[in-house]
């Protein structure tokens, strides 16, 4: 077991990847640092960086086409859909509907040894219908995130553009190292800002 962060702290940091909400659900409780004087609570950086790493572990146990990654927030979707390109798991963006998991006869049913859920409040139905057929859920969990029937709990701030693309910008890399696709860090050819969500101006 290393001690060395997956990444520096200060970037860590600067992505407000440990900034939580005013809100604590019991199962987060466990993840949290401090609270910070403006009433929000903080998440424990070692531990992020470790579930992240215990995270890319498990998935790379797993051929990516049964890999099934969902995010429905904006900021969410551009992350993941950069990491499934990366690892070609497969992307469910916005709503998940029922019987995704579940319903042998919607013709976008799929079945996949391992579902990555970008929020467990707004992806709820797909926690739902993971659990009931079994399948290991690996989760970004804010503070306010309740965590029942999920296997891996990745605590972070969930909803913040710079804090998702750096959690999946890490997940690819680790994902990568693990499948022995590359060795080093240095080997892994995509930018933090690749993970980005790209802030359009709207014109007037």
């Amino acid at each position: 077991m290393t001690n060395e962060m997956l990444i520096d702290q200060a970037v860590y940091l600067e992505a407000g990847i440990h900034i939580g909400t005013k809100i604590k659900t019991p199962g987060m409780k466990q993840f949290i640092y401090k609270i910070r004087e403006d009433g929000l609570y903080l998440l424990d950086l070692p531990t992020i960086d470790n579930k992240i790493r215990l995270a890319a572990k498990m998935l790379a146990k797993y051929e990516p086409k049964d890999i099934v990654v969902t995010a429905s927030r904006i900021y969410a979707i551009a992350s993941a859909q950069k990491f499934c390109e990366i690892t070609k798991a497969k992307l469910i963006s916005g709503r998940v509907m029922p019987g995704v998991f579940t319903n042998p006869n919607r013709p976008d049913f799929t079945e996949p040894s391992a579902v990555l859920i970008s929020d467990s409040r707004n992806e709820r139905q797909a926690v739902k219908e993971a659990s009931k057929t079994n399948i290991p859920i690996l989760a970004l969990c804010d503070t306010d995130n309740w965590i029942k029937f999920i296997d891996i709990v990745i605590p972070c701030n969930n909803k913040g553009r710079r804090a998702l693309a750096l959690i999946y910008y890490l997940l690819a890399r680790e994902f990568q190292k693990e499948k022995g696709i590359i060795k080093t860090n240095e080997e892994f050819e995509y930018k933090l800002q690749d993970f980005e969500a790209k802030m359009e101006l709207k014109a007037k």
